[in-house]
């Protein structure tokens, strides 16, 4: 029988405008955040801002809203999901529906009034995602002044002094965020993120979707979606334990296939017990493993910058972690 995730909150935003994929990935990640088959949010938990209903003050307050919510439960889970431009001007800026780029102090949101939004959402578990920085197949989004930059440089300083916080951007600050409408319905982040909070990489089948594991399935899909042009940053503070982002199919163990991706694999019939608590645990060391090399390379920005060995160190890995995964039945 299907469950409620109860404790889970959402703030789900697609600008539109110039980049219409933008709206359909939120709508995708809403829908699938409050659909009682799979993450099982109570539907009047997620708040979805599209288009004309994404101006600057319509997100502020929906943040405040989500601010309040989680303060009256002490066991919520909130996540935070934008979609659109990501701007230094110097200033860093996010980009609402209906911005003026000659006011953008009135029309668009700081770094800081958004760091300072998420710092009064006092949830123990909360997790950003920042899918900026668009490109629409082969080609760049509409330009725009000023450098495009995946996440305002406030929100690390304030992840640093807080706990229980995850933030993921779409991408680096010298790459583009890619969307293939030919190849898959959503932005490439949107697709992988959408497999992670289906089950895909779990790193146990216990009906649950947890942070580290989205985050790292994220982390490797991505790329691998995008031909390697495409790498999303991840950042961590204070994190506790692997917290539940959501159910993965109602509190059901068994994850449900998503449209395009093959059918969900399953390991063989014939393996036995110590062989299985082997891979589970060599996972468990090599997605750790894993973790530790992505602290190292978030600590750069821009993708061209981050050493190469660092970078052969962390594909080994995965390919490492993507043979136990298939063994397991997780992949």
């Amino acid at each position: 029988m299907s469950q409620k995730f109860t404790h889970g909150y959402a703030v789900i935003i697609g600008v539109g405008a110039d980049l219409p994929i933008t709206i359909d990935d939120a709508q995708a990640v809403a829908n699938f955040l409050h659909d009682p088959a799979r993450c099982a949010y109570p539907a009047e938990q997620v708040q979805l801002l599209t288009g004309e209903t994404a101006r600057r003050d319509h997100i502020l307050t929906a943040l405040d809203r989500l601010a309040e919510q989680v303060q009256a439960d002490p066991e919520a889970t909130a996540v935070v999901y934008f979609s659109g431009h990501g701007m230094e001007t110097p200033s860093y800026y996010l980009m609402p529906f209906g911005y003026d780029q000659a006011d953008l102090a009135k029309t668009a949101i700081s770094g800081d009034e958004f760091t300072t939004r998420l710092r009064a959402i006092q949830a123990k578990k909360l997790l950003v995602l920042l899918d900026c920085c668009h490109a629409g197949g082969q080609a760049e989004a509409k330009t725009l002044p000023g450098v495009k930059s995946p996440l305002p440089a406030s929100v690390i300083t304030e992840l640093g002094q807080s706990s229980g916080r995850v933030i993921i951007a779409s991408s680096r600050k010298d790459e583009l965020s890619f969307a293939f409408k030919d190849k898959h319905p959503y932005s490439v982040f949107t697709v992988a993120l959408l497999e992670a909070l289906a089950g895909y990489g779990a790193s146990e089948q216990d009906g649950y979707a947890r942070v580290l594991d989205t985050a790292m399935w994220v982390g490797r899909k991505v790329p691998e979606l995008s031909n390697d042009r495409q790498h999303p940053i991840v950042k961590v503070s204070g994190l506790e334990d692997n917290f539940a982002v959501a159910y993965y199919a109602a509190g059901d163990k068994s994850p449900q296939k998503l449209d395009w991706t093959a059918s969900m694999p399953s390991m063989a019939s014939d393996v036995n017990e110590n062989q299985i608590i082997s891979w589970q645990r060599r996972l468990k060391s090599r997605r750790r493993a894993l973790m530790l090399i992505e602290e190292r390379m978030n600590d750069y920005i821009e993708y061209q910058k981050i050493p190469l060995q660092l970078i052969d160190n962390k594909y080994r890995t995965e390919e490492d972690i993507a043979k136990l995964e298939q063994y397991l039945g997780l992949r």
